[in-house]
């Protein structure tokens, strides 16, 4: 595959040697800081062109989100459908007729918004009901809603942390953690991907350079491009040793680790014991919207020190409704979640009997696929055989770490998980990957 340096402009791009994953962002990667803005659209118009010739597909979901879905092709104006081997939809709950009866019902009593931010006009008793629920569900005091996953992770750090403060955080976290050192008054201080030597070390420094200061180490649950879980037991000691508080991104821990699905707390039985918990709502619960689950001392001053609380619109009630209705769904039917982790094991199993090395922790895979692949040819191709992934490439991740990565819904039956591994298997040895 051609780099856009053989398409574009000399000295047009920066080799990225760092692993950005989920921190990732085109303007790293395109030297166009001091270009008119013309210029610069101009020049990325080449590389995207050049990527709709090696197979890029614009896809256009024209059907209810769940694990079988049907995609409109811009390029070809056709209809295909195609499992959904690519979403963050892992309990199903963007289609389940319980829970849309639940949020037609919310619209009715409520209407479709609140007009307004959730200090002022924009809290409903729905609202406070989900609150309510959420502390429960992550053994919290109480928890406060946002309008978007990236609104309360942006919100909670620059809203409780101010100058002299650290935010210790793993290098791999969310964009959206990453840009709120960039807005924040505070100190950030980055440690090796899950590396505890070096996460004691920085907090350590940090110690070393502010003895009373105010440190907050924040880790992933689950790391959502490699699907890894954070040690949590290990970064608690280091918290405890170095006087500093945790907080855990459960974005996709939350519906999938655990028992019952409560998160990275109960997957390691650790409940109650980490101080703040940010989540979303847009993986597991197939909606929208984001929260934080603390303290009440806490949750009561982000409500009034998180700019991206009071300044956004209140999320809709009928979404409050829907999560509220997926929890509610979770509690009668324990099994969806046990029937995701059981879908994660047979069809990692299904790979590896097919030939393929695959290292997994949750309900995201990522098949690792050999550099001298064209990754955006093998989602194409899968597309046509019916079977939807989502292709990672460099510069999203480095060269030799290029992937499908696939997510697990709990619905699949085991039929179609097979028929998903052999389409997998079939496009591999269609390239020559495997024998």
């Amino acid at each position: 595959m051609l780099k856009p340096a053989d398409i574009m402009d000399n000295e047009r791009y920066v080799d990225i040697k760092e692993e950005n994953l989920e921190n990732f962002s085109p303007k790293d990667f395109f030297k166009f800081a001091d270009d008119p803005i013309d210029k610069k659209t101009a020049q990325f118009s080449k590389y995207f062109n050049h990527m709709l010739t090696e197979g890029f597909i614009m896809r256009e979901v024209r059907s209810p989100a769940s694990k079988k879905v049907r995609i409109y092709e811009r390029s070809s104006r056709k209809l295909i459908d195609v499992l959904m081997l690519g979403s963050n939809n892992y309990l199903d709950f963007a289609n389940e007729p319980y829970i849309i009866n639940k949020t037609i019902q919310a619209i009715c009593e409520y209407g479709i918004g609140c007009g307004g931010p959730p200090l002022l006009n924009g809290t409903t008793s729905l609202h406070r009901r989900l609150e309510g629920r959420l502390a429960a569900m992550k053994g919290t005091e109480d928890a406060m809603v946002y309008s978007s996953g990236y609104a309360a992770n942006v919100g909670w750090a620059t809203g409780l942390l101010n100058e002299g403060d650290f935010l210790v955080y793993d290098w791999q976290s969310h964009a959206s953690l990453h840009d709120s050192v960039k807005m924040g008054k505070f100190t950030g201080v980055r440690f090796l991907h899950n590396d505890m030597e070096d996460l004691d070390l920085q907090l350590t420094t940090v110690r070393r350079n502010s003895p009373k200061g105010n440190v907050v180490v924040c880790v992933e649950g689950v790391y959502s491009m490699d699907g890894d879980i954070a040690p949590l037991p290990e970064i608690k000691a280091l918290c405890k040793k170095h006087r500093a508080l945790l907080c855990i991104d459960d974005a996709h821990g939350t519906g999938v680790l655990g028992k019952n699905g409560h998160g990275t707390q109960e997957h390691y039985d650790m409940m109650g014991e980490v101080d703040i918990i940010m989540g979303t709502f847009s993986k597991s619960f197939g909606v929208t919207g984001g929260f934080i689950a603390s303290s009440k001392k806490i949750i009561d001053y982000l409500r009034f020190f998180s700019r991206s609380y009071m300044f956004s619109a209140s999320l809709p009630p009928s979404v409050a409704s829907s999560v509220i209705a997926g929890m509610e769904f979770m509690d009668m039917h324990p099994e969806r979640v046990q029937q995701l982790h059981e879908n994660v094991e047979y069809f990692v199993n299904g790979l590896r009997k097919a030939g393929f090395s695959v290292v997994c922790h949750s309900a995201i895979i990522p098949l690792l696929v050999p550099e001298q692949y064209n990754v955006l040819k093998l989602v194409n191709m899968l597309h046509r055989e019916g079977v939807f992934v989502n292709g990672v490439m460099y510069p999203a991740v480095p060269k030799d770490r290029q992937r499908l990565r696939i997510s697990m819904m709990a619905t699949f039956t085991k039929e179609e998980l097979d028929f998903a591994v052999s389409k997998i298997l079939f496009v591999a040895k269609k390239i020559g990957w495997m024998k």
